[in-house]
């Protein structure tokens, strides 16, 4: 289903309590995560930490110059808003598309690969000049990417990096570093056990490099710098809070020496946090939790003691996407991959910079 400009609906506020307290209660991402308004969308604008990669022009790629304003730009979300993430990413979309009096035509593919297909095509059957796209996985979208090219429709990237195609049927990625926050988050882990803990990691989806890299940039951090931390047990809850919760009890059940968690987003450590305080142990003190996002649920956490530290991932793209496309569209060169800064949250300034999360 798409939406338009003109039938939106503003996500909740960023300051929505949870519906219940972590250690009581985790359900499904659904009803509980935190929202982003207009004005929390551009509370913590992403920056570019740097450029890599080729380069890549409207004229290279086949596509036409011309001024956005006043055109169609369609986005492609993958998954549902159903996680704070998701929630603040499709809103900064929203928001900018306004501010830059444009027209934007939404989808959401609902973590189905072939919908998302079926999703870009109607978006290039509406005409869009553009398209910004959140892939679900690294590959598979080529029958829509490929048919967007054709029609001379410059595709930017969001989020997850594509395995190919650059210039052939994308123009750029925009994005965080995840090998690196892979590395921050390995490093956080053993400031925060003292150097020595049985570590569990809470895998992403699978099919992704999200997943791919923060897993690799952990464990390797942690054979390069922290010997002390041992990796007893890797497995996927598919960036769920409620497989977040199921799976670190399996977890705790089969192998209670676990004394560190390391989720790979936010949404499955506060799942951890249910599974832990239901298992009659206190999250943060005897289990020690790491994650990354970056979102007002998990630093409020950090404020309350039940995480020990959360890597930024910032899902606020809105402002940075249209520049690119604005800046592509007018001729100018386009990088292969932009990296924006993503910040980190411990003890130290969780409760400063709480209202900077999303």
């Amino acid at each position: 289903m798409t939406h338009t400009l003109r039938s939106r609906t503003l996500a909740a506020g960023a300051g929505l309590a949870l519906a219940c307290t972590l250690g009581a209660c985790a359900k499904s991402e659904e009803g509980t995560s935190s929202g982003s308004s207009s004005t929390d969308s551009q509370a913590a604008a992403q920056q570019v930490a740097g450029e890599k990669g080729g380069t890549c022009t409207a004229q290279k790629y086949g596509a036409k110059e011309l001024a956005l304003k006043g055109k169609t730009v369609g986005f492609s979300q993958s998954e549902k808003e159903a996680n704070p993430f998701r929630i603040a990413e499709t809103q900064s979309m929203k928001d900018e598309a306004e501010k830059r009096g444009i027209t934007l035509e939404t989808t959401n593919a609902n973590s189905q690969l072939p919908k998302q297909i079926a999703d870009i095509k109607t978006l290039l059957a509406k005409d869009v000049d553009a398209l910004i796209v959140a892939p679900l996985n690294s590959s598979g979208l080529e029958p829509a990417f490929n048919a967007a090219a054709q029609q001379g429709v410059p595709v930017i990237t969001v989020d997850r990096e594509l395995d190919a195609g650059f210039c052939k049927n994308w123009v750029t990625f925009i994005g965080s570093d995840f090998l690196e926050q892979g590395h921050r988050a390995a490093k956080a882990m053993d400031k925060a056990t003292g150097g020595k803990a049985n570590v569990a990691i809470l895998l992403g989806s699978s099919g992704n490099n999200v997943t791919t890299n923060r897993t690799k940039g952990f464990v390797d951090e942690v054979k390069a710098s922290a010997p002390g931390l041992k990796v007893v047990a890797q497995q996927t809850g598919d960036f769920s809070r409620e497989k977040g919760q199921q799976v670190t009890e399996q977890l705790l059940q089969a192998n209670p020496d676990i004394n560190a968690i390391y989720a790979e987003n936010d949404e499955m450590a506060i799942g951890a946090v249910t599974a832990i305080t239901g298992l009659g142990k206190s999250p943060g003190k005897d289990i020690k939790i790491v994650s990354v996002d970056g979102t007002r649920n998990a630093v409020q956490a950090i404020v309350d003691g039940k995480l020990n530290a959360v890597i930024e991932s910032n899902p606020r793209f809105g402002p940075l996407a249209f520049d690119t496309a604005e800046k592509f569209l007018a001729g100018d060169p386009v990088r292969e991959n932009v990296i924006i800064k993503d910040r980190q949250y411990d003890s130290t300034n969780a409760e400063e910079d709480l209202d900077s999360a999303y």
